[in-house]
């Protein structure tokens, strides 16, 4: 059976700082799109992955990962050749910092023709993200024909804002993505990219500007406030659970998988909103991108155990 869930995007190594001001680093897993995968199959979904890695020792770890989770790499590529990108994770009073090492990698070099389009077709849900987009001029145009492709098969369309102002001017920033945003079925959004793509500030008037744009859904991220939830005839902000955090690296991301996971699951984006935010607190209390994303057991105890 072909997965439900796609998700398309730049997988990257991690190393990340696990005593702040030292050089102590865990290696782990990250890319967002990739750990939106993660998240998704461990909230129950039926997951795959496509794009590219290097033929190098963190692309082959990659494919073992994503193997021992259940996802599909059937449509992934490993390109002989090519680097697989890195980034690092600090630590210090004003939260966590990224570090890049991806220039030329091969999720950098998809080109479109490079897109499985019949994969794509067979699934319900296609999920990228905006440095899906970011990362190169072809990627963006790859990211670009496979939400054409997933248009016109009917498949639902998924879309993280995710801003990087590393990786490309606002300007540019807000053209690309928000263009791609009125393709996107459900909009995924944080609320601080989201004010500075829109020049809205309010959550509502935020959720406006993607509603009018022709999202059937936004799930807006508020941080510890949680999310607020819109469709055209309904909204409402779901709150999050309170937990002891130490590395919030990937939050996001396992709100966008725990969110496609339970609406797929129940076909209630309210339900799924307040699934994803206890999911997306819940994988604040370890380090690294993917090794606190919770399975949904432990979501849905830890949702009992708050109220």
């Amino acid at each position: 059976m072909p997965p439900d869930i796609l998700c398309f995007g730049e997988p990257l190594g991690e190393f990340n700082q696990t005593r702040p001001g030292e050089p102590s680093y865990l290696f782990g897993f990250g890319g967002d799109t990739s750990n939106c995968a993660i998240a998704a199959a461990r909230s129950g979904a039926s997951v795959g992955v496509i794009g590219a890695v290097g033929d190098d020792t963190f692309g082959r770890d990659f494919f073992r990962l994503w193997q021992a989770e259940g996802i599909d790499t059937s449509a992934m590529r490993m390109v002989e050749g090519r680097q697989t990108g890195l980034y690092f994770v600090t630590h210090g009073p004003d939260g966590h910092e990224f570090s890049y090492r991806r220039a030329g990698s091969a999720a950098a070099l998809v080109r479109p023709e490079d897109v499985p389009l019949d994969a794509i077709r067979q699934a319900k849900v296609l999920h990228v993200s905006g440095i899906s987009q970011a990362i190169s001029p072809n990627a963006s145009d790859a990211v670009l024909a496979a939400i054409r492709a997933a248009k016109a098969a009917g498949v639902t369309v998924s879309y993280d804002t995710n801003l990087r102002l590393r990786l490309w001017p606002i300007e540019q920033a807000r053209d690309v993505t928000n263009a791609a945003m009125r393709e996107a079925d459900i909009a995924l959004p944080g609320l601080d990219d989201a004010r500075q793509l829109t020049g809205r500030d309010t959550p509502d008037a935020i959720a406006d500007f993607y509603l009018e744009g022709g999202s059937r859904i936004v799930a807006l991220t508020l941080g510890k406030e949680g999310a607020l939830i819109a469709t055209p005839d309904e909204r409402r902000v779901v709150p999050s659970i309170t937990v002891a955090a130490v590395d919030a690296t990937g939050a996001g991301d396992c709100f966008d998988g725990a969110f496609l996971a339970e609406w797929l699951k129940t076909g209630d984006p309210f339900r799924a909103g307040r699934y994803a935010c206890a999911a997306a607190a819940f994988s604040t209390t370890g380090y690294g991108a993917v090794a606190p994303l919770p399975r949904r057991d432990a979501v849905l105890a830890a949702m009992k155990k708050a109220g």
